[in-house]
């Protein structure tokens, strides 16, 4: 079980240096190479030193539970799922092909350790929120629920009520992170992690390449509410 499990090391001596090489791997045309390498950071860090899960344990019902919302851009996801022992990165060369089962968009019934099938924006946040609602209905109340989103998927009228839910359902056991890269139609006063802290999450706002600070802003402490992490990665003008 889980509850014993302690962080991993990536499998095979991958680095996160090697996730570069890992992605160049990965050809072809509808990359969508901005999105991919945008996650790039947030995703080495939630696997490398905060989510328990590992590719032994992608059944076990004591595992925690991460949601790729932002599947439109999936190259940094397959790389550091890769890198951790989850398949062969032999695997990463056939991206995009026909008889691959590491498709444009992440597929849950073919990607060893994808929790659900995504690409289309806003669904990963209410999926989420659904997950963190089963758990607690089982009683599993130390398995935690992560959800990476694109900053543009906020402007979806079903990432709005998830919001608006999570935050008086006290879902503590949730956590989004929110890659900012500038991509959101709609501007927002107080910045996005007002948009949360007004409906009773967590929130706070890091520099989405900054491991350590990454870490910190996952690991913070959140009692009794669900917890956000603005990830800014958009270029400095």
């Amino acid at each position: 079980m889980l509850g014993s499990m302690t962080l991993k090391t990536a499998e095979a001596g991958h680095s996160y240096r090697d996730l570069n090489r890992l992605m160049s791997l990965m050809t072809g045309d509808e990359k969508h190479g901005p999105a991919a390498t945008s996650t790039l950071d947030a995703l080495w860090v939630l696997y490398h030193r905060v989510l328990r899960v590992t590719p032994g344990t992608v059944g076990d019902p004591e595992r925690d539970r991460f949601l790729l919302s932002k599947g439109h851009g999936p190259m940094a996801y397959y790389a550091v799922l890769a890198a951790h022992g989850f398949f062969d990165e032999k695997l990463l060369s056939g991206f995009g092909e026909y008889d691959s089962p590491l498709g444009h968009h992440p597929d849950r019934m073919l990607v060893p350790g994808a929790e659900i099938g995504s690409g289309s924006l806003g669904h990963g946040l209410p999926l989420a929120v659904g997950s963190a609602l089963g758990l607690r209905a089982q009683g599993l109340s130390t398995r935690r629920v992560w959800v990476l989103v694109g900053d543009a998927e906020l402007d979806e009228g079903s990432s709005h009520e998830a919001i608006a839910y999570a935050g008086p359902a006290g879902l503590d056991r949730l956590h989004t992170v929110v890659i900012d890269n500038a991509s959101a139609t709609y501007g927002r006063p107080g910045g996005i992690a007002s948009r949360f802290e007004v409906a009773g999450w967590s929130a706070e706002t890091v520099d989405g390449r900054d491991h350590e600070a990454l870490y910190a802003a996952f690991t913070a402490p959140h009692p009794g509410r669900p917890r956000v992490v603005v990830a800014r990665v958009a270029p400095k003008s």
